[in-house]
């Protein structure tokens, strides 16, 4: 977000960049948080979150946010808390981070105990009061942490959540409970904090409206395999549940169409907005593996070679017998890949061997999600286009 200063004359047009930060969490963050009592309150306990350093480093070198550290530490300065057992760990641990290049420009610490529902204490925001007088472009801050005050920080700071810890079954039970909070990353790894801050997200919604079909698409390409399908074709369904398990991406799909005419509008349509999902999510391509390949089942060799180099094209060398496996028409499949294949923009060489038709069907559809999951593949330290021509 840009703050423009206009006078008359154009040349005198400033612009001035708002200020953004992170309010990041100590204990369980920067941090392990001692699993007994809770308090960092020796040397000996000082254990570091693994990949912290690198991490915060290059946020620090390649980024413009503030580090604003925010933390509740119960009854510091108490007979509970002394601070002689605070400071040195605490004094130890950011003496260390500034030898990595690490400095926080704010440090921000409540003494309270819970019970006394201190205005300071996380997540309420009265030590952010500088934070909040509109010098801070809060909307594109983030708070960064653990425990699910700090995501009930971030709400009332109006900034986003990250929220680190695992992005298990807890987490998503913990979210129904509490709506008001809504993360916009949900993982306990410091390297997949980085590449959304640096990269972006790499999400995609596609919605393909005719008079034969209404095709809804989402993807996420740095999810976890999470899938709904609804095609109203049950086979079609487990292939592209397929996709979403091995590839690693979260894939939503729902599909109405005139089955009553027959299957081919619902299955190729449904390839194209797959296809346009999965180019729109892709970006710029920058720091991509771009290709991928592979994979035996049963008695069937199956090998799906792919690029996302940005030029459409099929070679498919499958050959099968039956009419139908399942409720798809074996003639679809051929179609299918070709209209992905366009709609995606990638290069796709498919070969299929066996005598199983379902396995042989399967076993293309497992090897395209796993070619998928290694061509997206990004690195934010090789941030660059994966081609010498400098364009995909």
């Amino acid at each position: 977000m840009k703050t423009m200063l206009c006078s008359k004359r154009l040349k005198n047009v400033k612009i001035y960049e708002m200020k953004r930060a992170l309010f990041i969490d100590r204990d369980g963050t920067l941090v392990i948080e001692p699993p007994v009592d809770y308090q960092l309150d020796s040397l000996e306990k000082l254990v570091f979150y693994p990949k912290v350093f690198r991490n915060l480093y290059f946020i620090r070198k390649q980024l413009d946010f503030e580090f604003v550290m925010v933390t509740n530490q119960d009854g510091l300065g108490t007979d509970s808390f002394p601070e002689d057992t605070f400071w040195p760990a605490h004094d130890k641990m950011l003496k260390t981070l500034e030898g990595e290049g690490i400095r926080f420009d704010d440090i921000l610490i409540d003494r309270s105990f819970p019970e006394e529902n201190s205005p300071n204490r996380k997540p309420r925001t009265g030590m952010l009061g500088r934070y909040l007088s509109g010098e801070y472009d809060l909307a594109n801050s983030y708070v960064i942490g653990d425990r699910l005050t700090d995501m009930q920080l971030a709400a009332n700071l109006g900034a986003k959540g990250i929220w680190l810890r695992p992005d298990d079954v807890e987490a998503r039970q913990l979210l129904t409970e509490n709506t008001a909070i809504s993360p916009v990353l949900i993982t306990d790894d410091w390297d997949r904090i980085t590449e959304y801050l640096f990269a972006g997200e790499r999400r995609a919604t596609i919605r393909r409206t005719t008079k034969e079909t209404d095709i809804f698409v989402e993807v996420n390409l740095d999810g976890h395999g999470r899938t709904e399908i609804s095609t109203g074709l049950g086979f079609f369904d487990h292939m592209l549940d397929q996709i979403g398990k091995h590839s690693g991406i979260d894939l939503t799909v729902r599909v109405k169409g005139d089955l009553e005419v027959d299957e081919h509008h619902t299955i190729e349509d449904t390839a194209i907005a797959l296809g346009e999902a999965l180019l729109k999510a892709l970006g710029d391509k920058r720091g991509i593996e771009r290709y991928g390949y592979c994979l035996p089942m049963d008695d069937c060799l199956c090998s799906v070679a792919l690029d996302f180099g940005g030029r459409p094209w099929l070679v498919w060398d499958a050959a099968f017998h039956r009419e139908k496996v399942g409720d798809m028409p074996t003639e679809m499949f051929l179609h299918f890949f070709k209209s992905l294949s366009d709609a995606a923009r990638m290069n796709l060489n498919i070969k299929a061997e066996g005598t199983n038709e379902h396995h042989k069907i399967e076993g293309i559809f497992k090897a395209l999600a796993r070619s998928i999951k290694m061509a997206i593949r990004r690195d934010i330290y090789r941030y660059e286009l994966p081609s010498t021509k400098g364009a995909l």
